[in-house]
């Protein structure tokens, strides 16, 4: 009875794009399925994916994955693998979808992977609505780690 609620609430981080939270400033986040082919599920489910230069775009009313790397599934023939690199489709409600587009493209924000990662056996992906960060405030926000860090550090010796 037990093994049932576990396969229920399974949730296993694959990849974690940690550079885009000191590059953008994080204003919301979204869980969006992804069309997949089958060597690219197994070569997720092994961690073969790097999400580092990755974005999203939204075109004709649908968003897209662009540029994550997802290597080739080396137990399977060269005739049957996929294209590393290429164009994925993000699954979203309709509702979200226009939400979206309103914001990226009025206010000029950025959509960026933040995570991927396995829910009940299905592959999803973070998405952030994300604006990009001006050299002053990466600095600010490495300095104010750096205090966070020395606090903790000054509170464990007392």
């Amino acid at each position: 009875m037990s093994d049932k609620n576990d396969k229920n609430d399974s949730y296993k981080v694959i990849t974690d794009n940690r550079q885009a939270r000191y590059l953008y400033e994080i204003l919301e986040t979204y869980e969006v399925g992804i069309q997949l082919t089958g060597t690219e599920v197994k070569s997720i489910r092994a961690g073969k994916v790097n999400l580092q230069d990755g974005y999203a775009l939204l075109r004709d009313g649908e968003a897209w994955l662009i540029n994550v790397h997802i290597s080739p599934y080396n137990a399977s023939g060269q005739y049957f693998n996929h294209e590393p690199r290429r164009t994925r489709k993000l699954l979203m409600h309709r509702q979200e979808l226009r939400k979206l587009i309103g914001k990226v493209e009025q206010q000029g924000l950025t959509l960026i992977p933040l995570k991927m990662y396995l829910k009940r056996g299905w592959v999803k992906v973070s998405i952030a609505l994300g604006k990009g960060k001006k050299l002053h405030d990466k600095r600010e926000s490495l300095k104010r780690r750096q205090d966070q860090r020395d606090i903790q550090r000054a509170m464990k010796s007392y």
